[in-house]
């Protein structure tokens, strides 16, 4: 959605027949703003929460985006979220108002975590939770994003609708932490599932005429090991491990997304 496009929909919302001078003169109502997905759109890993239980962050993108835009923002990503979460718990922020929505999800329903553990461990290979895990992503998950998206445009069917991806996490040069774990070998490999996760995504989004928001790039050079990391390593406490830090939200990706919106 373009500048021009965000000021006719903020217009377009606020409009009705003018009867008094006073109708004439009222603002027009700030566009209605609905975040929703999982940990990478709560901002899990960026701090400063506003809740513990969602772990959503006043610096995450959505924040970040929403006092851009001036919008008002319904905040419903969660941290933990799969795609039957959303479905059950989040889509009663949308209604026929809402002007844009953004979403992140599909990393928990692909068993990630579990192939990310498994590559942390040391001397043990993990290509057996990163093949599960592709396997996921290309059978299972563009059913159940297709039932997501479906349900949005359903329930927001004036709204422009943004699809966030994911990172990759390593740089495929270095190793650090404790353990130096994953192995190089290792962060190509599990690098290579970011890349099929995206062409799922993107896909899927291209399919409900959502758009689709390619994060990698704004992530390149600042990925874990890197000198200046936009995400966390393995880290305390452990839901952080793993997801974008405060400025993996204000450089990689509020920037991808305020080029789109």
């Amino acid at each position: 959605m373009n500048p021009a496009r965000l000021a006719a929909a903020a217009l377009a919302a606020s409009s009705a027949l003018v009867l008094t001078p006073a109708a004439a003169e009222a603002a027009p109502r700030a566009l209605d703003y609905a975040a929703l997905g999982d940990s990478y759109s709560s901002g899990t890993g960026a701090g400063s929460y506003a809740d513990e239980e969602c772990l959503r962050s006043d610096l995450a993108y959505p924040r970040l985006l929403a006092n851009g835009l001036g919008a008002d923002l319904a905040f419903a990503a969660c941290s933990g979220a799969t795609s039957a979460d959303l479905l059950a718990e989040q889509l009663g922020v949308l209604d026929e108002r809402t002007d844009l929505v953004t979403v992140t999800i599909g990393g928990n329903d692909i068993g990630w975590t579990e192939a990310v553990a498994a590559c942390l461990t040391p001397l043990a290979d993990c290509t057996d939770e990163i093949e599960a895990s592709e396997a996921l992503v290309r059978g299972e998950l563009p059913g159940l994003l297709d039932g997501v998206y479906g349900a949005i445009a359903e329930r927001a069917p004036d709204a422009e609708v943004y699809v966030l991806g994911y990172p990759r996490l390593f740089n495929e040069r270095r190793t650090c932490g404790a353990l130096h774990q994953p192995s190089l070998a290792e962060q190509v490999r599990m690098n290579q599932a970011a890349d099929v996760l995206a062409d799922v995504l993107a896909v899927a989004a291209a399919e409900h005429g959502f758009a689709y928001v390619d994060v990698r790039e704004s992530f390149a050079g600042h990925a874990v090991c890197d000198d200046v990391p936009y995400l966390h390593g393995l880290r305390y406490p452990t839901a952080e491990s793993f997801h974008p830090n405060a400025l993996g939200h204000a450089n990689g990706y509020y920037p991808a997304l305020a080029r789109e919106v």
